[in-house]
């Protein structure tokens, strides 16, 4: 069981997704509010795991608010939810300490997936926000050359395949109706790849596939 925490300041938002993640037999909302210092006080109160933040803007006094809760509860693996895919935004959140964001096109699916990563250990971003850090990344390549590496070679046949479909945008559902495997399972292999390479976010892993020539760019 997974306990999350949720704040929107618009109670009708908070309400819808609350009812959302309510729906998930896995999850547990222990926190759910639409003020800023009740959040802070019930944080101290219930274990929160994943933390869904809702963010319109990326102000001095929003990202001095995710500081503070990465600091003050660094267990809380923060989530932001926002309508905004500016990279300026993502970058300034990342920076404060949150963990993963969900743009605005993030659907249900996304959100389940995003907080079981978070849980895991990793941090999330959706398909086009992980585009969006990795275009100054992919201008800087020299060559379209692959490296290998011993962390490359450890990953066997079947983690290379979830990798490339990961890369080319599959989401965890198609790869395992095509590879006829449980979506679990496909999370487990993308936890186990990540470990075997030692990377930390999902930006990092399709970086490592694009340097290795396992996807396209």
């Amino acid at each position: 069981m997974i306990n999350v925490g949720i704040y929107n300041e618009h109670k009708l938002a908070l309400e819808g997704i609350t009812q959302l993640v309510q729906n998930y037999s896995e999850f547990n909302v222990v926190v759910a509010c639409e003020n800023k210092s009740v959040l802070l006080d019930k944080l101290k109160l219930f274990q929160v795991n994943v933390l869904l933040l809702s963010l319109q803007d990326v102000s001095v006094k929003n990202t001095n608010f995710i500081v503070q809760l990465s600091i003050s509860f660094p267990k809380v693996k923060i989530l932001i939810v926002s309508t905004f895919n500016s990279e300026d935004m993502i970058l300034k959140t990342v920076k404060a300490g949150a963990k993963g964001f969900l743009g605005k096109e993030s659907d249900a699916s996304d959100m389940v997936e995003a907080i079981y990563t978070l849980r895991n250990g990793h941090d999330y971003y959706s398909k086009s926000i992980t585009d969006l850090l990795l275009s100054r990344y992919v201008n800087t390549l020299n060559s379209a050359e692959g490296y290998q590496n011993e962390a490359f070679e450890s990953l066997s046949s079947r983690q290379i395949e979830i990798l490339k479909m990961w890369g080319e945008s599959h989401s965890n559902q198609e790869i395992a109706d095509k590879l006829f495997i449980s979506v679990r399972t496909v999370e487990s292999h993308k936890n186990h790849i990540m470990q075997k390479l030692n990377l930390k976010s999902t930006v990092d892993l399709v970086k490592f596939a694009i340097k290795n020539n396992i996807i396209e760019i």
